[in-house]
């Protein structure tokens, strides 16, 4: 048998719920239910004092109101200590004036990781990979997206993204690509004949029977 296959990383999968979990956290000892009735964006990092991690938080710490603002919390993740992510945070906030105000997990056991497929053999055995999981308030895993180790993320996009999800939740809609709020929605295509002969009379704007859009 192929032992890559043996050792492959655990994945989590969509629409299913996210793994459970109880991990010590620079806020304390944390658990996926305590979030539970919010959105939450937990994201993974290489490591600590690094410097494409460090741009990434700062972006991240500079955007945590408006994460909450929309019912959503932020959570980190990496294979580091407690005392590392608080010296980390304490350096951060010396040398760039940003402050961390979000918990992040020390998972030095590689046990939240392993769950969540953090560990890609392929890019380190040791280290987290850029990884983002979007849960929610349900604690269902909606949305996950992983980056290279070189290359840092947007966080402008998990920001649209919550959003997105959110109004499609509420309004049983899609939305299309780069949506941003007020923009117009995407209406369910219909799924049978009688019903797409019906659609283009249906106060739509529609380019044709499978492509309506509204505004909301």
């Amino acid at each position: 048998m192929n032992n890559d296959v043996v050792n492959a990383p655990s994945m989590p999968r969509l629409n299913e719920p996210a793994p459970a979990f109880s991990a010590p956290t620079t806020h304390g000892v944390k658990t996926l239910d305590d979030f539970k009735g919010k959105w939450l964006v937990l994201f993974s990092h290489p490591a600590d004092f690094t410097p494409v991690c460090t741009t990434e938080f700062i972006a991240f710490a500079r955007r945590h109101a408006e994460f909450q603002a929309i019912g959503c919390e932020l959570l980190g993740l990496s294979i580091d200590s407690t005392y590392s992510h608080i010296a980390w945070e304490r350096n951060i906030k010396e040398k760039f004036g940003v402050e961390i105000r979000f918990p992040i997990i020390a998972d030095l056991s590689m046990q939240v990781a392993k769950a969540y497929g953090m560990i890609q053999p392929g890019a380190s055995d040791t280290s987290a990979v850029r990884a983002t999981f979007i849960i929610d308030p349900q604690g269902i895993l909606r949305a996950m997206v992983y980056y290279p180790m070189s290359n840092g993320r947007s966080i402008d996009e998990f920001v649209r993204l919550v959003k997105a999800m959110q109004t499609s939740d509420k309004h049983k809609v899609a939305t299309p690509e780069n949506w941003q709020p007020g923009d117009k929605v995407i209406v369910p295509p219909p799924g049978t004949a009688e019903a797409a002969e019906a659609r283009m009379n249906e106060g739509y704007e529609c380019s044709d029977w499978y492509y309506c859009t509204k505004s909301l």
